[in-house]
């Protein structure tokens, strides 16, 4: 049902632009031959709008998966470096939640584990909104970022990495349900800031996949219920990406170079200082402007990412 209702979504929109042309094909042959001028800034704002929906739907064309429609997971888990690489990861985590905010999507942190002094050690969020997993594809892999450290008496220079997972949101009807005698459960009290119930009460959830040692926890929930619920959320994506990476092993047989986005495939480094930039390492893509990257400003990046797998691997 979800991928009739998406087909049907694309249908419409593909027609709406149909109209929208015809009609302005019909304006523009009207203001020639009347010979009205009047008409040019209309006529112009709304060939910039068709336009502009019609480079989103090139886009559409590097959503190949089945999944590239769906909701998205989105975990980001701090590198070896302590505080420095903590604070680094609640920074992108920022950024993301911002990146959702500007395109209109629902963003939700699902779970959290907080550093000892800063940031934060790893983060699940779920992101909800039409080809969020298509679009977030391309932020999965490490991001290195390089600054005076704000922790640090001297203020010497640090380079930090984060790792970040992108998975589609597991559907209930899909093909990794999970059976109960496969899981086993474990509970714990909950760390960090959180209230003291949350903190007095095994509440916090581990469930661990038996078959694959897969495991996921949640604790940022107030009831046991609830954390178990998240946690099984979050392990049915990671089953789902595991089926997925099976796939991509097999085609890659067929395809030839696989590269995976694992700690030693840099994606993208973030330089505050000697200078300002962030740079795709793999479409070359590049801004001065590293602020607003953080803030956010992630389109330019994403879009470059899906030209550049459009035809080839993705």
């Amino acid at each position: 049902m979800r991928q009739l209702a998406e087909q049907k979504r694309v249908v419409q929109i593909w027609r709406g632009l149909e109209t929208k042309v015809a009609e302005l094909v019909g304006l523009v042959s009207l203001a020639l031959k009347e010979e009205d001028t009047s008409l040019r800034e209309e006529i112009q704002s709304e060939v910039d709008k068709v336009t502009s929906r019609l480079d989103e739907l090139e886009l559409e064309a590097a959503f190949t998966s089945e999944y590239d429609a769906m909701n998205a997971l989105l975990a980001i888990h701090a590198g070896a470096g302590g505080t420095e690489s903590q604070d680094w990861a609640e920074m992108l985590l920022r950024m993301y939640l911002r990146w959702a905010e500007r395109r209109g999507y629902k963003a939700e942190i699902l779970d959290t584990s907080p550093g000892e002094e800063a940031g934060i050690k790893s983060v699940v969020i779920g992101v909800k909104g039409a080809y969020a997993c298509g679009y977030l594809k391309s932020e999965h892999g490490v991001h290195r970022l390089v600054r005076l450290s704000p922790f640090d008496a001297d203020h010497a220079r640090h380079t930090s990495f984060a790792l970040v997972e992108v998975m589609p949101e597991a559907e209930a009807d899909t093909e990794v349900s999970i059976e109960p005698d496969d899981l086993k459960v474990e509970t714990f009290r909950s760390s960090g800031p959180g209230g003291q119930h949350m903190q007095k009460t095994s509440s916090a959830v581990r469930l661990t996949h038996l078959p694959t040692g897969l495991v996921a926890t949640c604790q940022s929930q107030r009831s046991q219920y609830q954390n178990k619920e998240t946690a099984l959320k979050i392990l049915q994506s990671r089953r789902l990406e595991l089926e997925l990476a099976k796939r991509d092993k097999e085609r890659a047989s067929f395809k030839g170079k696989h590269v995976s986005a694992g700690w030693g495939n840099q994606i993208r480094s973030y330089v505050l200082h000697p200078y300002k930039m962030v740079k795709d390492h793999r479409t070359d893509y590049q801004t001065s402007n590293p602020d607003a990257v953080l803030d956010g400003e992630l389109d330019g990046f994403i879009t470059a990412y899906l030209r550049s797998i459009v035809g080839g691997e993705g």
